[in-house]
C-alpha cells in the first residue's frame, strides 16, 4: 500500500514549502496577521485552500459582519476604501477580501488605501496574474505576505492521495495511485473530487482498485490519448481506432482530438531533445505537471525523432485539409491514425 511518511500538514499537503507559506502557515496557526496577503499560482486548490484557512481564522468563527468579498476588475474602489475605514465590530479584525481584482498587475495607488486605514483591517488578494514590479505586490511583499503556490511535484501529489484517502480509511497501491493520477485531470481540486467518488463507491471496502477508478472517475482525454498513441507504438490499429471511437462518444470533437495529438506529439519532440533535463526543469519547460513527465519519457522510447516530426507534420496537414473542407474531420483523424500505425509497424 502507499505509505506517507512523515506528518502532514492540516490539509494533507507535504510540500518543501517556501518561506512565505511557513509564515502564512504560522499566521495562521498563531493568529498574528499582517495588513495584507496575496495568494497567487497555477494551484487552485491550495490558492483557494489558503484563502478560506485566512477567512476561518481571521474572523475566529464569527457571523460575516465583518467580513466584505469583491470580485473582477471593475470593483467600486471607493466603497472598499470606506469599509476598510470602517472599525470592526465587537471583533478584533475586519476581513476584505479582493479576488481577481488586477490590482496587483496594474498600475496604481492601492498600497496608500492599506497604509491608511486601521491596523484592523486586513486585506487578502487572490489572484490569478501579478506583476511583481507594481507599487501594491511591493508593498505586500514587504509588510505582509505574497505567496505564490504552483503545481506539486510526482511524489507530493501521490502523498496528497495517500492522505486524503487514509483520512476515510481507505487504502490504495501506489501503482493504482498513479494510473490514477494519469487517469484524471491533474488540478488539485479536481483530484480531490475524483477521490471523493471513489470513497462513496467504495463503502464497505477498503481498498481502492484500478477497477473501481474505471468505474466511476472521469477520464481525462489526455490519458486516452496516452493510451491510444501506446496502441499506435504497438502496432495495435483496432485498440487505437476503438479508443478514438471511445472519444467520439463522450462527445469530442474530432478536430479537439486531432489539436490533442498534435499537442501530444509536439510534447514528445520536445522530451526527445531534452535528454539532460531534470523531471521538474521539464515540466515547468514544457507546460506539463511534474508527475506525468516521466509516462512521456516512457513513450516517447517508442518513436524516433523523425517518426515524431513525420507525425507532426501528418497532423498539421491532416488539419489544413478538414479547413479546406477536403475530408471529412472524423474519417480525416481514422484515416490518420491508420497510417500512424502503418509508420510504427
Amino acid at each position: 500500500m502507499l505509505s506517507v511518511d512523515g506528518i502532514p500538514s492540516e490539509n494533507g499537503i507535504f510540500q518543501e514549502v517556501s518561506q512565505e507559506v511557513k509564515n502564512l502557515q504560522e499566521d495562521i496557526k498563531t493568529g498574528n496577521f499582517r495588513k495584507a496577503y496575496l495568494l497567487y499560482g497555477e494551484e487552485e486548490y491550495l490558492v483557494h485552500f489558503y484563502r478560506d484557512k485566512l477567512k476561518e481564522t481571521i474572523l475566529d468563527g464569527a457571523d460575516e459582519m465583518n467580513y466584505s468579498y469583491f470580485q473582477g476588475g471593475s470593483i467600486d474602489l471607493l466603497e472598499v476604501k470606506e469599509i476598510a475605514q470602517t472599525l470592526p465590530f465587537f471583533q478584533e479584525h475586519r476581513l476584505i477580501v479582493m479576488e481577481d481584482s488586477k490590482l496587483c498587475k496594474n498600475a496604481n495607488d492601492f498600497a496608500d488605501v492599506i497604509e491608511s486605514v486601521p491596523d484592523s483591517t486586513i486585506f487578502v488578494f487572490v489572484e490569478k496574474e501579478v506583476n511583481k514590479r507594481t507599487k501594491l505586490y511591493k508593498y505586500i511583499q514587504k509588510n505582509g505576505i505574497a505567496v505564490e503556490l504552483n503545481a506539486m511535484s510526482d511524489q507530493e501529489t501521490l502523498q496528497f492521495v495517500a492522505v486524503h484517502l487514509g483520512k476515510a480509511g481507505k487504502k490504495i497501491r501506489q501503482n493504482t495511485a498513479q494510473y490514477f493520477l494519469e487517469q484524471v485531470d491533474n488540478s488539485l481540486l479536481n483530484i480531490q473530487n475524483e477521490l471523493e467518488k471513489l470513497i462513496a463507491y467504495t463503502m464497505g471496502r477498503e481498498e481502492i482498485t484500478k477497477e473501481d477508478i474505471d468505474a466511476v472517475c472521469s477520464i481525462q482525454v489526455t490519458g486516452q490519448i496516452f493510451k491510444m498513441l501506446d496502441a499506435v507504438a504497438g502496432g495495435k490499429k483496432a485498440e487505437a481506432i476503438r479508443l478514438y471511437h471511445d472519444l467520439l462518444e463522450l462527445k469530442e470533437n474530432p478536430m479537439s482530438i486531432l489539436y490533442l495529438l498534435t499537442r501530444h506529439f509536439n510534447i514528445l519532440l520536445q522530451i526527445k531533445s531534452c535528454k539532460q533535463s531534470g523531471k521538474g526543469e521539464l515540466a515547468k519547460k514544457i507546460g506539463i505537471p511534474p508527475f506525468s513527465v516521466g509516462k512521456y519519457q516512457m513513450q516517447a522510447k517508442h518513436f524516433t525523432q523523425e517518426n515524431l516530426k513525420e507525425m507532426l507534420t501528418a497532423c498539421i496537414d491532416t488539419e489544413y485539409d478538414f479547413k479546406r473542407g477536403n475530408i471529412n474531420d472524423q474519417i480525416g483523424v481514422e484515416l490518420l491514425l491508420t497510417s500512424f500505425v502503418q509508420q510504427a509497424g
